[in-house]
């Protein structure tokens, strides 16, 4: 018995070597590894296309899987019911996966904000007026604050995104004054953050941090991390990520693994230029990244679909 298991032996022995040569023969001629890879970093998301006027939903493969038109769409969010939530302008929608709108507001304002609350109702930003709205489901107005006079036109570049934050404040991105602002609930400001390049985008981290992207004027683009003392713990800007230029950087996503994931946003005579989602890590390592320049044209905005949380109950950090 011991005899034929090592001549069984012996022959696996050689079949192993044998098939061994053979492959890296067929490695030399067709540049097949050996060594296994490790798997590539994907992600299934939802993006919007600010210059198309269109929400994407993307498979982890880079596919299209539903698109839904959405006029200069800057903000959105999958909910867990899977509707999205997001701004067409001049309004906020929520639509189901079969397209039906089973939410609906409108404006004279520009509108470049939007948030599920907990209660149901939505909160949106809009932009000319300087509003901070909490709509009920019905479209009635819950509550109002006004950051500008009434009739006063704060024009188009006033406010960018904004959120309701869980202890009643909120948090404004004021791109043209280049600052954001943190109001209390009754719209008093409590706090300014400087932010050189043009604020778009804010979000507020579970350690009390405040994450700030930053568009093309002086100072940008740039993404940074502010502590509770307004001091830069973190920051991405130019061309420091190499091989890759950023432009304007729009949406932002913080994942719970540390990494940071970006829409570098390609108008202002950049399409095509450039990726348009970028992940980093906090050492400032790209891991993963996505473009598709005959298809999108400008992803203002993100959510990966992979990352588990609750967006209503602000478990995702965009």
């Amino acid at each position: 018995m011991n005899s034929d298991y090592n001549r069984g032996s012996s022959q696996s022995s050689r079949t192993l070597k044998s098939v061994a040569l053979s492959l890296l023969a067929a490695s030399s001629i067709t540049g097949f590894a050996l060594a296994a890879e490790p798997p590539s970093v994907r992600h299934p998301f939802a993006c919007t296309d600010y210059t198309q006027g269109k929400v994407f939903l993307v498979s982890a493969e880079g596919r299209i899987e539903w698109d839904y038109a959405a006029s200069s769409c800057n903000d959105l969010w999958v909910l867990p019911s899977g509707n999205l939530l997001f701004n067409t302008g001049h309004g906020v929608r929520e639509v189901t996966r079969s397209r039906q709108v089973v939410f609906d507001y409108q404006s004279k304002s520009e509108i470049y904000a939007c948030q599920r609350l907990t209660n149901g109702n939505t909160f949106i930003g809009e932009c000319n007026a300087g509003r901070l709205l909490e709509v009920e489901p019905s479209g009635r107005v819950a509550k109002e604050i006004r950051l500008l006079p009434e009739g006063k036109d704060g024009g188009h570049a006033y406010m960018r995104n904004a959120r309701r934050l869980p202890n009643g404040h909120y948090l404004v991105a004021h791109y043209g004054e280049q600052v954001v602002r943190e109001y209390d609930a009754d719209g008093r400001p409590v706090r300014s953050i400087p932010a050189p390049g043009g604020p778009h985008s804010v979000v507020r981290l579970p350690n009390g941090h405040t994450l700030i992207t930053c568009g093309d004027m002086p100072g940008g683009p740039r993404v940074f991390e502010v502590d509770s003392r307004d001091k830069t713990v973190w920051e991405i800007k130019g061309d420091e990520l190499p091989g890759i230029s950023l432009k304007f950087i729009a949406g932002v996503q913080r994942l719970p693994n540390g990494n940071t994931v970006i829409c570098n946003w390609l108008g202002h005579g950049q399409l095509g230029k450039a990726p348009h989602l970028i992940e980093i890590t906090r050492d400032k390592k790209v891991v993963w990244s996505f473009a598709d320049h005959a298809t999108m044209k400008t992803i203002s905005s993100i959510q990966f679909l992979d990352v588990p949380g609750d967006v209503v109950r602000g478990e995702i950090f965009h």
